[in-house]
């Protein structure tokens, strides 16, 4: 399907693997050019190059961690003028309230929630410049589920779907469009290690790790290009009216 996003620039944050690697890919398959942000400039490189073998488009990374709004403004003008900006950085340590203290909750709130916001701040005024523009923020869904032993997490995300929805009710003003994906469980290399130290202790062989999905929806977690393919799908025109919506894919779970 030709999602007509041939020649738009992206910015994808926490692009170096995982689901933004994944919507990256997607998105250099449409002919996208990629600005791909994340904190490990070797593994950042490496998913360039991998993007660049396979498709005929321009992929340039840019090495930040994204919690200052300093750091975020940096990146935004190293990066300049773009089409598409998808906000994807960002893991919020589990526990409940009595194990998560004020330091780790403020500096994961400080890449992911604040990170999310200041990085639409810039990229908003600049789209509603042009008047032409769509973000993508990639959440979770446990700002829906509410998860006691993942409290931190829960409330980032219900706030960012919150300033999602919030930012997308005037985005038709500026001419501009907002959307949101909660994904479920996702099969990321951080879900896999922590499943795979899961089933060592459970049942003493870390191989049995699947054992643990089976429960899920259809047996599984959501693969990485399931959400990419999302992604791609709500950024491009044959998505134009969809704006201030937060899609969740958990299977239903």
């Amino acid at each position: 399907m030709d999602l007509h996003l041939a020649g738009k620039t992206v910015l994808i944050t926490g692009g170096s693997k995982g689901i933004g690697k994944a919507a990256a890919e997607v998105l250099a398959e449409e002919g996208c050019n990629l600005i791909l942000v994340a904190r490990d400039a070797t593994l950042l490189e490496q998913t360039a190059a991998g993007i660049r073998s396979q498709r005929q488009v321009n992929v340039r990374t840019i090495a930040a961690d994204l919690s200052s709004d300093a750091a975020v403004r940096k990146v935004a003008e190293e990066a300049g003028p773009l089409d598409i900006l998808v906000n994807n950085a960002g893991a919020i340590p589990p526990g409940d309230l009595l194990s998560v203290d004020d330091a780790k909750w403020r500096q994961a709130w400080d890449l992911k929630v604040f990170g999310y916001i200041s990085f639409c701040r810039v990229i908003y005024a600049q789209m509603k410049a042009r008047r032409a523009g769509v973000i993508v923020n990639v959440i979770g869904s446990a700002g829906e589920k509410f998860p006691t032993n993942y409290i931190a997490g829960a409330a980032g995300n219900a706030s960012l779907m919150a300033f999602t929805r919030a930012l997308g009710k005037g985005a038709p003003a500026d001419g501009l469009r907002v959307v949101a994906i909660n994904p479920g469980p996702v099969e990321t290399d951080r879900l896999v290690m922590l499943r795979r130290a899961e089933a060592q202790e459970k049942f003493g062989d870390a191989e049995r790790w699947r054992e643990l999905t089976a429960g899920m929806p259809y047996g599984r977690a959501a693969t990485p290009r399931e959400i990419g393919d999302a992604v791609a799908f709500l950024a491009s025109p044959v998505s134009a009216y969809t704006n201030g919506t937060v899609l969740t894919i958990d299977g239903a779970g």
